[in-house]
């Protein structure tokens, strides 16, 4: 026996709240989400919508977390978390807005704390330079702000004389 339309729209609302509740969504997230599990494409917009007007759905406050938690948890730079934020379906404005709320300088301390967590003695040879270049750049940081702390990192050890060899 098929199910009533208001069968089917409790269906879709009850699997975007399980969907909503293990972590803040993307509003195109949540689409894919409610198309996957089979949901007419009718009743998924009614629901995003609705979710939208509640404030359950918001792709500026999920940009802007998202921003904030990779920033700080994960350490990536601002090429990497357009390009992930790009693949949740948030448009670039609203991007770009999430990105403005960081400086580069801030960018630039985030670089140095991660090579020297991963770099406890700061690389010497190229070949090292060239692997803490590498891990930036696969972060997402700038290949300019990447050099920029490389050379920095470098050039604590230079500066530190409690660094240097007897």
């Amino acid at each position: 026996m098929p199910l009533s339309d208001e069968a089917r729209r409790e269906r879709a609302f009850a699997l975007a709240y399980q969907h909503l509740a293990r972590r803040d969504r993307s509003v195109a997230e949540m689409q894919r989400h409610l198309s996957v599990r089979n949901v007419d494409a009718q009743i998924a917009g009614e629901v995003v919508e609705e979710l939208c007007a509640q404030g359950y759905l918001d792709d500026a406050r999920f940009a802007s977390r998202f921003t904030a938690d990779r920033r700080t948890l994960d350490m990536w730079g601002r090429e990497r978390i357009a390009r992930r934020l790009l693949e949740l379906g948030i448009d670039e404005a609203l991007i770009e807005e999430a990105l403005a709320n960081g400086d580069v300088g801030d960018e630039r301390a985030r670089a140095m704390a991660l090579l020297r967590r991963r770099f406890v003695d700061p690389p010497c040879d190229d070949r090292s330079r060239a692997s803490a270049l590498g891990l930036l750049v696969r972060r997402g940081y700038e290949l300019d702000l990447a050099y920029d702390a490389v050379r920095a990192h470098a050039g604590e050890q230079a500066a530190d004389p409690s660094s240097a060899v007897p």
